[in-house]
């Protein structure tokens, strides 16, 4: 009789090994998986609490988004343990339900016998982090001293993510500095919680300290620097990556290389980024890097590349359309914006609300007034999306730049939500290049009660006042600004030279800029003006 046992274990085994093999080879066909499935069951595999074909069963439905299914198999083991808990903590996860999530955490602590380990815990960490709930994230925190002894570096990383995704950053800190163990994933974690939180000189800092980096952390620093308007601090970290880096860029590494680009209009960089990525195997057919391929093109005035680019593309997504849209846009190209528009509406790729907002943009640099009425009308009709205060907003400047001042403001009073400093800067704007000095001086005063410090609004009630004569106004206006200690920023220019970028800044002292770059700008300045006398004495 035991023999018997023996042999059936040994068969069960091996037929659990033999349905997880096929599992591999027809991942996605649903209808395979289901018989694999109903086979298991009649082989009794379940009764026997083979738990690793169980969780294989689990992850593959999870592969296949079907949590009613992977429940199902769930509630099939006769004495689920910890991994099976885990596997469904992970489905859930994949599936974008962190709520889901940790409800069924908390149902394995309170409902069962069962202790937590490193990976749920984990699993746990990252529902908090997603749905940035600070409080039970503390709580699963306590959970982890409490449950394990010596907490391994994956706990204390998700520790470090959860306190930066919930605006704690000094508390991740904390852990990261009582970690006895880091491994690059945890510097990487904190490296991108100072990212997330806007501290890029901390980033910075920690980056430098970094003893090995990969290619995960070089991007996330490439990253912060573009979110942080640091676009040339990109670029060179790029440079330095490709020198100093072991591991080769991602997709995600391109975009925001091509991003920082486009910003700054580095067009030569962006060709030769370009250039690397029709050499990499699968980065010229990746639909993101393609869409940042377009905007970077399209902002640095190369309408024609993009455009090819564009149609060379054979899968398009809504970011693909709107790409080529705002780059129209930017261009003043409405009426092209309109009918690239229309195409992918026909096409059968669904707008979203940026789509809406980048046409909105084109209606109103084109001076397309009707057209952009009729836009906004068919968005606040279209269930699919939300009107958002940038949409009024783009509306705002639409009936501003041409003029419909009063229709402009009757808007901005009609809005569902309270309007923002850009709106009414947006209407100040309209209003002094109108010259409607009282809905000026109105819109100026809204800006100035949620800005109190936007240089812009003065700069602009100076100008309009400058422009009407009224002497003492503008001098009032700078004895505000000089009152309140607020400074024009001054304006910025790059110009890219072999492939190395140089930055201006008004009002800059020359040490901040190639030294060269001065000289040969005093040399054109000197023969201009030796040339405007000689041209005065042959007169």
């Amino acid at each position: 009789m035991n023999f018997h046992v023996i042999q059936n274990s040994e068969i069960l085994v091996a037929t659990a090994t033999t349905l997880k093999r096929l599992f591999d080879k027809c991942v996605s066909h649903e209808n395979l998986i289901k018989q694999i499935h109903a086979q298991s069951i009649t082989c009794g595999l379940f009764a026997q609490s083979h738990q690793s074909f169980a969780c294989k069963l689990l992850n593959v439905y999870a592969k296949l988004n079907k949590p009613f299914d992977a429940h199902k198999v769930f509630d099939q083991i006769p004495q689920t343990d910890i991994v099976s808990w885990t596997c469904l903590l992970s489905l859930h996860l994949q599936l974008q339900q962190p709520t889901k999530a940790f409800s069924l955490f908390t149902r394995l602590v309170v409902s069962t016998s069962l202790k937590p380990d490193s990976h749920s815990i984990v699993a746990a960490l990252s529902a908090c982090a997603r749905t940035q709930d600070l409080l039970n994230g503390k709580t699963v925190h306590a959970m982890a001293y409490k449950f394990l002894s010596r907490p391994e570096p994956i706990v204390g990383n998700a520790l470090i993510d959860m306190y930066s995704r919930t605006e704690r950053i000094n508390l991740a800190r904390c852990v990261f500095d009582s970690m006895p163990v880091k491994d690059v994933a945890s510097w990487t974690s904190l490296l991108n919680g100072f990212v997330i939180s806007g501290a890029i000189e901390s980033a910075w800092k920690l980056f430098e300290e970094m003893s090995h980096r990969n290619a995960i952390s070089w991007t996330i620093m490439i990253v912060g620097c573009v979110r942080a308007k640091e676009p040339v601090g990109a670029l060179e970290l790029f440079k330095r990556m490709r020198k100093e880096g072991d591991d080769s860029p991602t997709t995600i590494t391109i975009v925001a290389v091509l991003s920082g680009c486009a910003d700054i209009g580095a067009l030569d960089f962006g060709k030769l980024i370009h250039g690397y990525v029709n050499k990499v195997a699968g980065f010229a057919v990746d639909i993101g890097v393609n869409n940042a391929l377009i905007d970077m093109y399209a902002k640095s005035g190369n309408l024609d590349l993009a455009t090819k680019i564009f149609r060379g593309m054979i899968k398009k997504d809504a970011f693909t359309w709107t790409s080529i849209i705002l780059g129209l846009a930017l261009h003043g190209r409405g009426t092209n914006a309109l009918e690239f528009f229309d195409e992918m509406l026909e096409s059968g790729v669904t707008a979203n609300e940026i789509t809406y907002l980048s046409v909105l943009s084109a209606c109103s640099h084109a001076g397309l007034v009707n057209e952009g009425k009729e836009l906004f009308n068919r968005l606040k009709n279209d269930s699919s999306c939300s009107t958002k205060i940038e949409h009024y907003g783009c509306m705002v400047d639409l009936l501003g730049r041409a003029g419909h001042i009063d229709e402009a403001a009757r808007l901005i009073h009609q809005m569902p939500m309270k309007p923002d400093a850009v709106i009414w800067r947006s209407l100040l704007t309209a209003c002094v290049a109108n010259r409607n000095l009282e809905l000026a001086e109105m819109a100026a005063e809204k800006a100035l009660e949620l800005e109190p410090h936007d240089d812009g609004v003065y700069v602009l009630l100076w100008n309009l006042y400058s422009s009407g004569n009224m002497l003492e106004d503008a001098s009032r206006t700078v004895k505000m600004m000089r009152d309140q200690r607020i400074k024009k920023k001054p304006g910025c220019s790059w110009v890219e030279i072999n492939g190395i970028l140089h930055e201006f800044v008004a009002e800059a002292s020359k040490q901040h800029v190639y030294d060269g770059i001065y000289w040969v700008l005093d040399t054109i300045l000197k023969q201009s003006n030796l040339d405007f006398f000689t041209v005065t004495a042959e007169m």
